[in-house]
C-alpha cells in the first residue's frame, strides 16, 4: 500500500507586501485513487485536499501580480491490477488574468482515480509557463511517491534550468516519514500530521512564494554551530512591546533551523527565552533573500537528585546566577533544566537548606547530588513554643525551623544529622522550663520524641 504524504500548499488569508515582479502559481493536484482513502473521521484525502485548495484559490482572489494555473494527475484514468495510465496528467486551468473562479470550479468537479505519474506532471509542468520573466512556482499536492518510470530529480533539474521553482510542503499522516528525503532532489517541504496542522503551513507557504523573503534564526553553541532548539522566541516591533510573532524554535529533519516568514517592512527585537533570556535588538530583514539571525545560546543542564532515596521525596531548587539573589528557576527534583553555560548558585529547598555552586557547560549535565532526608515526629502532652537547629561538625547551632505554637503533634523532613529541639511548654512562663532533646535523622527514617 502506498504512504500517504501531501506534498501540499494552503493559503494565506491577505497579503499585506508589495508585490513588484508578477508571480504565477500552478498547483498540481494528485486525484490517484489512493487519494480516496479516509484521512479525517468524515473526509478522504481528496475531499480534504479538495476543501483547502478551494478555500485557497478564494483567498487569493484580488491579489495583486499574481496568476495561478491548476494542473491535475491520475484523474482521467481508473487504475486496475494490469494497468496505469503514466500519461494521466493534464493542465485542466491555464495561467491567465482572473481565472480564480474557473479553477475552484475545476477542483470541486475533480474526481480520484488513476496512478501517481509526478515526474511526467513535473515535466509537462514546465511547459504551462508562459515565459521565465516572472517568478515561477509549482505547489504539489500529493499522497504517495512516484508510481510510474520517471525520475523527478531529474525532471527538477530540467524545471530549474527553465527558471520554474518547485516547492513542495509535505504533510505525513502518522507514518514512518524517513523516505521523505527522495523528496530534497525537488524542492523544500514541511511536515504536519492533522488538518489543522495542515492550515498552520499557510504562512509560510504563500509569504515565501509571493514575498520570497524568508528567515532562519540560528540559536548557536559554544562552537558556533546553530544546534541549541526547542525554545519559545518572541519577535517585537523593534523598541515596542507589540508583540509580532512567537515561535517555538525548531530543526527540521535535516538538523537544521527551521525557515521562517516575517514581514521585511518593520525591525525586530528578539528574546529567546532560554534560562537567563537572550535578547538581540533592532533587527533588519531584507527583502527578496534569505536572511539568518544569529543568537548565542550555548547551553547545558542542572540536576538535582537524591542519591539514595527509598521514596520520590518532593524537594525543589531554586537556581540564581553566581552573583545574583534573583531567581531564574524553581527546579524540581530528578528533572533536569536546561541553562545557560556559566556559573551558577542552587538553593536545595531541604531543610536546612542545601546551598551549591555549580557550572553549567556546553550540552553537559551538571549533577548536585543530595542525600535522601529522613523525618522528625513529635507528639506533646501540651502545646509547646520552640525551636529546632541543626548541630554542626564545629559546635555551632543552625537554625532550622520553627514549632507549631498551636499543634500537639507534627512532622518535618530533614537532612541527615543531628539535631536540638529547644522549647517550653506554651503555658508556663518561666524560661527556666526549658526543654532539650538531642536526636538524630538517618535517611529514609523517621525519629520521634514524645513529651
Amino acid at each position: 500500500m502506498k504512504n500517504f504524504l501531501f506534498i501540499a500548499f494552503i493559503l494565506f488569508c491577505s497579503i499585506s507586501f508589495a508585490q513588484e515582479k508578477k508571480t504565477r502559481i500552478l498547483f498540481i493536484l494528485d486525484a490517484s485513487n489512493s487519494m480516496n482513502a479516509k484521512w479525517t473521521n468524515d473526509q478522504t484525502r481528496i475531499q480534504a485536499a479538495k476543501e483547502l485548495l478551494a478555500q485557497a484559490v478564494d483567498n487569493l482572489a484580488g491579489t495583486p501580480n499574481l496568476e495561478i494555473a491548476l494542473r491535475v494527475y491520475g484523474h482521467q484514468s481508473p487504475v486496475t491490477a494490469t494497468y496505469q495510465d503514466c500519461q494521466d496528467t493534464k493542465l485542466e486551468v491555464p495561467f491567465g488574468p482572473d481565472n480564480y473562479l474557473n479553477v475552484k470550479y475545476r477542483i470541486k468537479s475533480i474526481e480520484a482515480k488513476g496512478t501517481t505519474p509526478i515526474a511526467r506532471s513535473l515535466e509537462a509542468a514546465a511547459g504551462d509557463f508562459p515565459d521565465t520573466t516572472t517568478r515561477n512556482i509549482i505547489i504539489l499536492i500529493t499522497d504517495g511517491i512516484e508510481a510510474c518510470d520517471n525520475d523527478p530529480c531529474v525532471i527538477a533539474k530540467k524545471l530549474h534550468d527553465k527558471g520554474v521553482k518547485v516547492t513542495p510542503f509535505v504533510i505525513g499522516l502518522g507514518m514512518d516519514l524517513s523516505f521523505l528525503d527522495k523528496f530534497k532532489c525537488i524542492g523544500t517541504y514541511s511536515e504536519a500530521e492533522t488538518k489543522d496542522a495542515f492550515k498552520n503551513v499557510l504562512d509560510k507557504v504563500i509569504s515565501s512564494a509571493l514575498v520570497n523573503t524568508t528567515v532562519q534564526i540560528n540559536l548557536n553553541d559554544i562552537n558556533k554551530s546553530p544546534k541549541e532548539t526547542d525554545v519559545t522566541m518572541f519577535l517585537y516591533r523593534a523598541g515596542t512591546k507589540e508583540l509580532k510573532y512567537t515561535f517555538t524554535h525548531t530543526l527540521n529533519r535535516a538538523g537544521n533551523p527551521d525557515t521562517l516568514i516575517l514581514d521585511p517592512a518593520i525591525k525586530y527585537d528578539l528574546i529567546v527565552n532560554t534560562t537567563p533570556k537572550v535578547e538581540k535588538l533592532d533587527i533588519a530583514i531584507k527583502r527578496n533573500i534569505h536572511n539568518t539571525i544569529i543568537v548565542d545560546c550555548p547551553q547545558g543542564y542542572i540536576n538535582v537528585r537524591f542519591t539514595n532515596a527509598a521514596k520520590p521525596y518532593q524537594i525543589e531548587s531554586r537556581i540564581m546566577q553566581e552573583n545574583s539573589n534573583t531567581t531564574l528557576n524553581v527546579q524540581h527534583m530528578n528533572i533536569p533544566d536546561k541553562y545557560l553555560i556559566g556559573k551558577y548558585k542552587v538553593e536545595v529547598l531541604t531543610l536546612p537548606r542545601t546551598m551549591v555552586n555549580v557550572e553549567v557547560t556546553q550540552s553537559g549535565v551538571s549533577n548536585i547530588d543530595i542525600p535522601a532526608p529522613g523525618y522528625f515526629s513529635y507528639k506533646l502532652g501540651n502545646l509547646i513554643t520552640g525551636q529546632i537547629f541543626l548541630i554542626k561538625e564545629d559546635g555551632t547551632f543552625e537554625w532550622v525551623c520553627n514549632i507549631d505554637p498551636n499543634s500537639k503533634a507534627g512532622q518535618w523532613q530533614l537532612q541527615p544529622g543531628s539535631y536540638k529541639l529547644v522549647c517550653r511548654q506554651k503555658n508556663i512562663k518561666s524560661s527556666s522550663n526549658t526543654i532539650e532533646r538531642d536526636f538524630r535523622i538517618t535517611s529514609n527514617k523517621t525519629s520521634s520524641i514524645n513529651l
